[in-house]
């Protein structure tokens, strides 16, 4: 059975489908986590009040406020630490995703959910929150352990470049691009290729560094689709 969350505070479900409420319930339940329930984005943010989470999955659309905004007042309310993972009910496309991680959120799922899936990303985002960043004096960016290359794979992953595209670009293999690709996951403790844009997005090098020879910049966003 696993350990419940450090700081004692119980994951909190935000979903107007209640059979989807329960199922996550007696999942988490059964793997030692102590959970609340809310079916809108109002009701969350008093459930939060009461009793401050240790995560909340949160789907994007909710009667009443959506789920986006329901994450900025859970964020103004406790603080941008909270963890919080988006869940949709239909496909996502990759913008409304990266979209999501840029507002603040730990994640991003689609139902329906593998229930492994759900607990191993839960996991990952409370051991993520909780493990204590290292010192690096408020000067280093967390793009600084990249290589050159792994910065310019993912500058341009940044601009909507495919893997082949860029290989193409760098005059490498697609999966040499790809070994770069999971090196980039690796070092920045993420596991998409929207959360690494997403970091580099939300989190440049400092004095407007350029990342591979190229500045990353949010209309990179808005790239279009290859």
């Amino acid at each position: 059975m696993a350990a419940a969350p450090s700081n004692g505070g119980p994951i909190l479900v935000v979903d107007d489908d209640e059979p989807f409420r329960v199922f996550v319930r007696e999942l988490l339940e059964l793997a030692g986590f102590e959970v609340r329930e809310a079916c809108d984005g109002q009701a969350a943010v008093a459930a939060a009040q009461l009793t401050r989470p240790a995560l909340v999955l949160l789907d994007v659309r909710l009667p009443g406020i959506s789920g986006y905004e329901a994450l900025r007042r859970l964020h103004e309310l406790i603080g941008r630490d909270l963890p919080v993972i988006f869940v949709s009910g239909e496909r996502a496309e990759k913008e409304d995703v990266v979209a999501g991680l840029l507002l603040g959120a730990d994640d991003y799922l689609v139902k329906p959910v593998d229930p492994n899936e759900l607990l191993a990303r839960i996991r990952r985002s409370l051991g993520h929150r909780a493990r204590p960043r290292p010192s690096t004096g408020g000067a280093a960016s967390p793009l600084a352990v990249l290589t050159a290359r792994e910065a310019e794979v993912l500058a341009l992953l940044s601009e909507g470049l495919t893997q082949p595209e860029i290989a193409a670009r760098l005059v490498v293999s697609p999966r040499t691009v790809g070994t770069h690709i999971q090196h980039i996951l690796s070092k920045l403790n993420v596991h998409s290729r929207a959360q690494a844009v997403a970091m580099a997005l939300r989190e440049p090098p400092r004095g407007g560094d350029v990342v591979g020879h190229r500045q990353l910049r949010p209309s990179a966003l808005h790239a279009s689709k290859r």
